[in-house]
């Protein structure tokens, strides 16, 4: 036997079934993890106005270790004023490399995940589509092994070959929901990210005022 022939053999005997099933499995893992995201990207959210104030007051009251103690909130921003002033003391060149670092830091925490949606964004239809090429090579072997007449066979091939793009339209189903909710997650964190430099320019405008005579 042929290598095509064991390859069609064995395509045959899987079937479709088994990618209809994958594509399932695949679409519930990305809804849980785009979830999972929204709801840590939820959290990771704070007033910006209201800890900036809080900031400014703190850290004209009673200094650094006033405002280290205020600074507790979960936000992303807050986290990445807390490591800038906690090496205040080491001056704003020390502190401003903190928050840089820390702003490394929750990038990876909030992005993880992320690769498992873009890879599913980007490689369902294709999974899909191998089920609809294994549909059709089933569609023209029933075909060349059929005893019906010429339009009976041609009928059943072409009911075969419906049933087989439905992989295709469900890679599809399962792509486009992946695709948007990695773009609205991928936003999401590029606006905390940035909104973080409102209370880390607060806070080195500060260390670097302080420093001058």
């Amino acid at each position: 036997m042929s290598p095509v022939e064991v390859v069609k053999v064995a395509l045959l005997q899987t079937g479709v079934s088994w990618i209809l099933w994958f594509l399932a499995v695949l679409s519930i893992l990305g809804f849980a993890v785009g979830f999972e995201r929204l709801w840590t990207l939820w959290r990771a959210k704070a007033d910006l106005r209201k800890l900036s104030e809080q900031l400014d007051k703190d850290l004209a009251a009673g200094g650094v270790a006033q405002a280290l103690a205020q600074m507790q909130a979960p936000a992303v921003a807050a986290a990445i004023a807390r490591a800038g002033l906690r090496l205040a003391h080491l001056g704003p060149t020390a502190a401003d490399r903190a928050m840089q670092s820390a702003v490394a830091l929750e990038r990876a925490r909030l992005e993880r995940g992320l690769t498992f949606l873009a890879t599913l964004g980007n490689n369902a239809p294709f999974i899909g589509l191998f089920g609809t090429v294994v549909g059709v090579i089933a569609a023209f072997e029933h075909l060349g092994h059929a005893g019906h007449s010429g339009a009976a066979a041609s009928a059943e091939v072409m009911a075969s070959i419906a049933e087989a793009l439905v992989t295709t339209a469900v890679g599809i189903a399962v792509a486009l929901p992946a695709v948007a909710m990695h773009n609205a997650i991928q936003r999401q964190i590029t606006g905390l990210l940035q909104g973080a430099d409102a209370l880390s320019n607060l806070v080195l405008a500060y260390l670097t005022a302080e420093k001058q005579p």
